[in-house]
């Protein structure tokens, strides 16, 4: 019992000594969501991660019973007195799991159908198309805080778009989309979308997919070459992005309801997707609603304008502040910055909305 006070003790301390707050330590290691969803699914991991604690401190404790009060004592040599069955209980070890089961399963059946959602007034959908190795954002659809909306769809891809289309960097590179196409025809790759409003990003330059506080976000995902998966921590929720959604029977849409504060938040490709997978980063820049508008105004009046400009003019930090563009040296010379900004605040100082456009 010593020892077990110790190993309690121990581990209490070593909680409280790492600066943990109670709401952090019972995320178990999970962020924190900024979205509905999110907060569902952390509850379902808490709860489930509590259920499965009280389940091993239960069979521990057993175990530790058992040998602690039930070993060999010295001077006595008989044999145990063995027990060949015992109905009730055998009954209530097999019952008690498949009740556990029950009830984990009912409340991830609910938290799946509330994740999986969908409406048919979400107030943005942004057309997501990943390619080895990078990101493309398109605006398709906008309503604005004043009930206004906004149309961005271009066109879809064409046998000859698909041959020839480059897509424009940040910068003014041109960049193929388009990869192999797994032995099928091109002209089949017309689910590909483009827009007239895109963010575009290169090993130079990281994507910024700009989203307002609030409003219900539908996302279309697509691959252009193989398979990736669309994964941002703070949403607890990754969706792989297939090429082909239609011959790969995947659902290519999902929605989340609001983004719920302000900050940037990274992005990852969550499938190995070949040589630069790990570098495959985007950002997200979560801005107020009134920010947004103003962001999608801009760029629609200055066609030509890059991101970072849209973004100054609505005083947000032109730049990723949570990851950084990826080497294809692969290689660093340590210039890599520590610190990149502050991803809870990303608005700059002394800067009036507007003022630039």
């Amino acid at each position: 019992m010593k020892q077990i006070g110790a190993v309690v003790a121990l581990g209490i301390g070593a909680l409280l000594m790492s600066g943990c707050d109670a709401r952090t330590a019972m995320r178990f290691g999970w962020p924190a969501g900024i979205t509905p969803e999110a907060k569902k699914m952390g509850d379902l991991w808490t709860w489930s991660v509590i259920a499965a604690l009280v389940m091993g401190i239960i069979v521990w404790g057993l175990i530790f019973w058992t040998i602690t009060f039930h070993r060999h004592k010295a001077g006595k040599d008989e044999f145990p007195r063995q027990t060949a069955y015992n109905v009730p209980l055998e009954l209530g070890y097999t019952a008690v799991p498949f009740v556990i089961i029950a009830v984990l399963f009912y409340f991830t059946v609910v938290v799946q159908n509330d994740v999986e959602k969908k409406t048919s007034d979400p107030k943005v959908i942004v057309d997501v198309t990943a390619f080895q190795w990078n990101w493309k954002f398109g605006y398709r659809d906008v309503t604005f805080t004043d009930g206004n909306t906004y149309n961005g769809f271009e066109r879809a891809a064409s046998p000859f778009e698909l041959q020839s289309r480059n897509v424009r960097t940040e910068h003014g590179e041109e960049h193929p989309i388009l990869g192999p196409a797994g032995g099928r025809d091109d002209d089949i790759r017309d689910y590909l979308k483009f827009n007239k409003i895109e963010t575009v990003g290169s090993s130079t330059e990281i994507p910024i997919l700009v989203l307002p506080t609030g409003k219900r976000i539908e996302f279309e995902i697509a691959s252009a070459d193989v398979i990736h998966s669309f994964w941002v921590p703070e949403f607890l929720f990754k969706r792989d992005v297939m090429p082909f959604p239609k011959q790969n029977h995947s659902d290519s849409v999902f929605q989340i309801q609001s983004i719920d504060r302000s900050g940037a938040f990274v992005g990852r490709c969550a499938e190995m997707c070949g040589t630069y997978h790990s570098m495959m980063n985007f950002e997200v820049r979560a801005v107020s609603p009134q920010k947004f508008d103003s962001y999608i105004r801009y760029r629609e009046q200055n066609p030509t304008a890059t991101n970072a400009q849209a973004l100054e003019s609505i005083c947000e930090v032109p730049k990723s502040v949570t990851t950084v563009p990826f080497n294809t040296r692969r290689a660093t010379n340590g210039d890599t910055p520590k610190e990149l900004g502050d991803a809870s605040n990303t608005s700059l100082q002394g800067c009036t909305v507007g003022a630039n456009g």
